[in-house]
């Protein structure tokens, strides 16, 4: 998978992990998170409505009397954002108040970080849900706001990974849709701030940056002064859109230039340590993983062809012989069936499995139909069996929510055995890989998957003042760590809402989801023509 006082952030690089120090917001800065509350309030409310168990019975669960073919077309017909629609007009009440000023109920934290410290990223992540949701008044409301209120004229270091993901992807995303010039305009802006942390003797940027002086550095925690791999890998898709957008090829050139470092270094094993030098351009410690540290930079390594119109075969030889030392190497099966990805240390293996690497299912199945020498079949054959260590790590957990890691030793398999490892923070990982799944196979059971995952959230998440991650998922009742985090409304519900949408609703071959599920479109071949 790893800014602001309206979000909990990462200060560590973990994709979209969050752990710093919180404190309690009042006034006018926790009214931006009655908007989390509302747009989440829209599947709440589904299940309150007249007949509804009878019209989601037809959604997420086959007939006996019908066959499966025929329910899987009839539930297409009948996505869940149609219902989403119809009872969303509460939403707009909480919006009303985001934007007006009235105080929202207390309940929900948010994380501060003093290395992530643009406001409006609650909003700004949210942009593009409110419009797929078709919300266009909130995302009016939201438009107004970042026109008036977004800036990134400050003495703040911020996390240059987080910043991409969430506040350029999001701009960007929320341009592309809707074609609202201030969008471009602001990611044009942002992506111009975060230039100088690539001026170091590599062009391997700096985990972190001060955006009024310039000055890079990496995490004080990082093997040897080191940046991550899942950092500095998961720039491209943006820059890319932002020399597109801007018509300034230095953006592209930034994120082409870590490739030729990459290109020059020995793998060990044909993997990619986490950690990478960017004075000596040498590799840091030889810890690997497909969760935190390393997940998205794969993930963008395919992502990256595909949004060139598949023309860029550089991106998509890396991925391939990527994905093919991951499965020599990483790749292994329990006892009891069950195929898990486990991490890498100096030549060890550690028989863990993270929650961020649940992407992973989806990613395979996303790649499948490219892959080299007729691997689709087994690689679509990988992806649902990963889907399906996913769903056991969340069935068998008192909450039916997935643990942040999950083990496979001692006797053990897919469970959380250390308490730190036992907690929920409303990840979208594994619905991401249903929805993928759902996409390419019509399986139902990818939707009744995501179904009781939606209903595991409205019973142990849901609070007053929005949704809450929970301490403990194999506890019989909730703690709550009363935080929600951005990528709930970014990719959470994002996911879910598309999971049992028609498939022609952001159609694969028209966009690709940045690590933050924050869609953008396909670069067509004639734009690359052009521009080469």
């Amino acid at each position: 998978m790893p800014v602001a006082s309206l979000l909990p952030f990462t200060a560590t690089p973990n994709r979209k992990s969050a752990s710093p120090t919180s404190f309690r917001l009042t006034e006018k800065f926790i009214l931006l998170l009655v908007f989390s509350g509302f747009i989440t309030l829209c599947f709440g409310a589904i299940f309150f409505l007249p007949d509804s168990s009878k019209l989601l019975s037809g959604v997420f669960f086959r007939s006996s009397s019908v066959e499966a073919e025929t329910s899987v077309h009839l539930n297409l017909g009948f996505p869940l954002r149609v219902l989403t629609s119809k009872v969303c007009i509460c939403c707009s009440h909480g919006l009303f108040a985001l934007f007006t000023g009235f105080s929202p109920r207390q309940g929900i934290r948010v994380h501060i970080s003093k290395a992530l410290s643009l406001k409006g990223a609650t909003i700004v992540d949210a942009l593009d849900t409110l419009y797929i949701m078709e919300m266009y008044d909130e995302f009016e409301a939201a438009t107004e706001w970042v026109e008036s209120n977004l800036d990134f004229n400050m003495n703040a270091e911020i996390s240059v990974f987080e910043v991409n993901i969430r506040f350029v992807g999001g701009l960007l995303s929320a341009y592309y849709l809707s074609g609202k010039e201030v969008f471009r305009r602001k990611a044009v802006e942002l992506g111009e701030k975060l230039l100088p942390a690539f001026k170091t003797p590599t062009g391997i940027p700096w985990a972190l940056l001060n955006l009024k002086s310039g000055i890079g550095r990496n995490w004080p925690w990082a093997s040897g002064g080191s940046s991550i791999l899942a950092e500095y890998g998961t720039l491209h898709l943006e820059f890319m859109h932002l020399s597109e957008l801007s018509g300034r090829p230095d953006f592209a050139e930034k994120v082409m230039n870590i490739r030729k470092v990459l290109n020059r270094l020995d793998k060990p094993q044909g993997l990619y340590p986490n950690y990478l030098n960017p004075n000596s351009g040498q590799w840091g410690q030889h810890h690997v993983s497909v969760g935190g540290l390393g997940d998205s930079f794969y993930e963008y390594l395919l992502k990256a062809w595909l949004m060139s119109d598949k023309t860029d075969e550089e991106g998509k030889k890396l991925y391939y012989d990527a994905l093919q030392a991951i499965e020599k190497n990483l790749i292994r099966k329990s006892s009891g069936g069950l195929t898990y990805i486990a991490e890498w240390k100096g030549g060890l293996l550690e028989h863990k499995m993270g929650h961020l690497t649940c992407f992973a299912g989806g990613m395979i199945a996303l790649g499948a139909d490219g892959g080299p020498d007729d691997k689709t079949g087994h690689q679509m054959e990988l992806a649902a069996e990963i889907a399906r260590t996913c769903h056991e790590s969340y069935a068998r957990t008192s909450m039916k929510l997935g643990p942040e890691a999950f083990r496979f030793d001692g006797g053990v398999e897919a469970i959380a055995t250390r308490q730190n490892e036992k907690y929920f923070i409303l990840r979208p990982e594994v619905i991401e890989t249903y929805m993928y799944m759902w996409r390419f196979t019509h399986d139902p059971k990818y939707r009744q998957w995501g179904w009781e995952a939606v209903q595991a959230l409205e019973k142990y998440c849901r609070v007053e003042g929005g949704y809450s991650g929970v301490r403990d998922v194999y506890a019989n009742t909730p703690n709550h760590d009363d935080v929600q985090q951005s990528f709930y409304l970014a990719e959470t519900l994002k996911y879910l809402y598309l999971l049992f949408s028609d498939d022609d609703h952001l159609p694969f071959e028209h966009w690709v989801f940045n690590t933050e599920a924050h869609p953008l479109p396909v670069i067509k071949k004639q734009n690359v023509e052009i521009r080469h």
